[in-house]
């Protein structure tokens, strides 16, 4: 199902005025003059310090997808072909990484969206394990804040048996996507075979609706934790940033998918976007911005250490890994 284009659009055109928003009077603790480093804690987990933050990518694994007609809406099997090829990857399979992160600051923990947990491929799931690797009890872990509620990103949050993950946690979901998602009326209306994610996050969140805190994107959802406005991935699509020492960590999470792909030609629309029109918009204004103001990125769907930065490229853009 698409969402008008138009309310897309408009939110995108939003996105910059959002970043630079904040909520006055509340303590930031976010806030530091270093600059930033990384380090690699274990195999696939790095740690970005960024003035008095510490941010830690906790890889969930990866998923590898045969590469058929429509993985990209907008392209050719064979122009994808030809990125992959040119960027050093395979050509019959699209390799999709998934990466959580865990801010750190002020005595908390933020985990950043919650990873496939029992429910992905073989290949996924790791998320407890690269906690373990990075020294995190999921027990220590102080609030959970999702992006969007497409399965790689929710299913993490209840094991198959019903128990939560990460059992002291608070939640935040974007008040659009909970809305979204949790409309009975359009899951019913949808196609069977498209009714799937709208149980979903019934199954994950049902049970514990009335504790989940729904934010509008644009607010403040933790102090110095800034929600940005970034729909058409999904209804609710959001990114978030921290300040600190001059510089500007954005978390963009599905912004793009293989950076390869959908950072080098941005107008391209993965098979993922609900509605393409306004993905690409904001893909391309957050790419912009994020090339203007020096954003050190982080994406749950960028390659490890999932932490770089953005630089022109043709008529797109490339992603340089902090390594």
């Amino acid at each position: 199902m698409f969402i008008h284009r138009r309310r897309f659009l408009g939110a995108a055109a939003a996105l910059g005025a959002a970043s630079a928003a904040g909520c006055a009077g509340v303590p930031n603790p976010l806030s530091g003059g270093a600059a930033p480093s990384v380090t690699r804690v274990a195999a696939g987990v790095s740690r970005l310090k960024l003035g008095s933050i510490q941010f830690t990518s906790v890889p969930d694994g990866f998923v590898d997808r045969p590469l058929v007609d429509g993985f990209v809406r907008n392209a050719t099997v064979a122009q994808v072909q030809g990125a992959l090829r040119e960027a050093g990857m395979a050509t019959d399979v699209v390799r999709v990484p998934f990466t959580p992160f865990v801010l750190e600051s002020g005595g908390q923990r933020i985990l950043l969206d919650a990873g496939n947990g029992q429910f992905g491929a073989p290949t996924s799931g790791k998320l407890l394990e690269s906690l373990g690797a990075a020294g995190i009890s999921p027990a220590s872990i102080n609030h959970v804040v999702f992006s969007h509620f497409h399965g790689d990103h929710i299913n993490g949050l209840r094991n198959r048996d019903g128990s939560m993950a990460f059992p002291n946690a608070r939640l935040h979901a974007p008040a659009p996507e909970w809305n979204f998602w949790m409309d009975d009326a359009r899951m019913n209306a949808a196609p069977e075979a498209g009714r799937g994610n709208f149980q979903a996050v019934r199954r994950v969140f049902g049970p514990i609706a009335g504790s989940v805190n729904r934010f509008t994107p644009g607010a403040e959802v933790l102090p110095g934790l800034m929600s940005m406005p970034a729909f058409g991935h999904t209804p609710g699509h959001t990114a978030f940033s921290v300040a600190t020492g001059g510089r500007k960590l954005v978390y963009w999470a599905d912004t793009t998918n293989v950076s390869a792909l959908f950072v080098r030609n941005p107008d391209w629309a993965i098979m993922f976007d609900m509605d393409p029109d306004a993905a690409r918009a904001v893909r391309r204004r957050m790419l912009e911005q994020a090339l203007a103001e020096n954003w050190i990125l982080a994406g749950y769907h960028l390659p490890l250490p999932a932490f770089g930065t953005i630089v022109r490229r043709g008529s797109g853009f490339d992603f340089n890994p902090m390594v």
